[in-house]
């Protein structure tokens, strides 16, 4: 008697080609799902092929700005994963755009193919913020929830990995620059958390075990101020610099100069986010909204920075610790 074989369910990841979009493909694979990765560049993809076996993983271009991309990108899902989102404008990619319209058209075409939906926001949405960012990221949960009220909304603080955007920036700057600036003086305070265990919340919901209708605020397992952040990086890296306090209204100064640039190191809307602390919430602490609710432990600075930020010491992963 022949045996029939089930075929493995459809995972659509928006955003898959990115920073955390490749640690969700990774633990989606490892799981065995079949993977559609909606991305405006697939030919930029390529990446994600060897994370799973072959014809597992499959790039599709999709634009969240156009909405039948969207809608073919999800045909046949039986789940949508939306990472999609950006840290600056530039062009026609605009915080509403993305944020807001393009997660409730994500939202609209996964109810539509009967399909469920986790939707990754980001720790500090409010729609009351002064940032850009922030609150359009509000707006975006509040469109996915009313779309599709049993969604799983994941809103990480700030991430980090071998690919992220902040400590490897910073590492890249301490070799070149006597000093290091502590933007509103570097009391800001952080709950880092690793993408691979925000993966492992995204997978786990895409598992079905993860209740939907609810936003969980996801953390690292310690506080950081960004100061810290740059101590800490500072010893990885064995490097000794100046860290130098940024007023505010300074900060707020070169960040309208350097928003100017193509890719800019900082935005005003990014100082604007830094007035305001990332950390989980005690109410969502309390109810169990966070990583170790979902069962996840996660995974310290400490035991990760050093994987990868070797490479930015100045004899790489052969240099001697000094002393003190």
């Amino acid at each position: 008697m022949t045996e029939i074989l089930e075929t493995p369910k459809l995972v659509v990841v928006f955003g898959g080609s990115g920073f955390i979009g490749r640690h969700v493909v990774r633990a989606l694979a490892m799981r065995g799902y079949r993977i559609r990765v909606g991305c405006r560049r697939p030919d930029l993809a390529g990446h994600l092929q060897p994370l799973g076996n072959v014809g597992q993983i499959q790039p599709v271009q999709a634009n969240v700005r156009v909405r039948w991309s969207i809608d073919r990108a999800v045909e046949g899902a039986d789940h949508v994963v939306n990472l999609v989102g950006i840290l600056h404008e530039s062009g026609r990619q605009r915080f509403n755009t993305v944020h807001q319209f393009g997660a409730q058209a994500i939202a609209e075409a996964a109810r539509a193919a009967g399909a469920g939906l986790t939707h990754v926001s980001a720790l500090g949405a409010d729609v009351q913020s002064p940032s850009a960012y922030a609150r359009t990221k509000a707006l975006g949960e509040r469109a996915v929830l009313s779309t599709i009220p049993d969604a799983v909304i994941l809103s990480p603080s700030i991430a980090f990995g071998p690919e992220d955007g902040f400590f490897n920036r910073f590492a890249s700057m301490a070799r070149f620059s006597p000093a290091l600036p502590l933007i509103g003086g570097g009391n800001t305070r952080f709950q880092p958390v690793y993408a691979a265990d925000i993966a492992e919340a995204v997978a786990r919901s895409v598992d079905g075990l993860v209740a939907g209708g609810k936003v969980y605020e996801l953390g690292g397992p310690n506080q950081v101020t960004f100061k810290e952040c740059m101590q800490e990086l500072l010893a990885i890296t064995d490097r000794k610099r100046l860290l130098v306090p940024l007023p505010w209204w300074l900060a707020d100064f070169m960040a309208f100069f350097l928003g100017l640039l193509p890719k800019p190191l900082l935005t005003r809307d990014q100082v604007t986010q830094l007035r305001a602390h990332n950390v989980v919430s005690a109410e969502a602490d309390r109810e169990g909204r966070t990583l170790a609710g979902l069962g996840i432990q996660a995974r310290s600075l400490g035991a990760i920075l050093p994987s990868y930020l070797w490479r930015f010491r100045a004899a790489g992963q052969f240099q001697r610790k000094t002393a003190g």
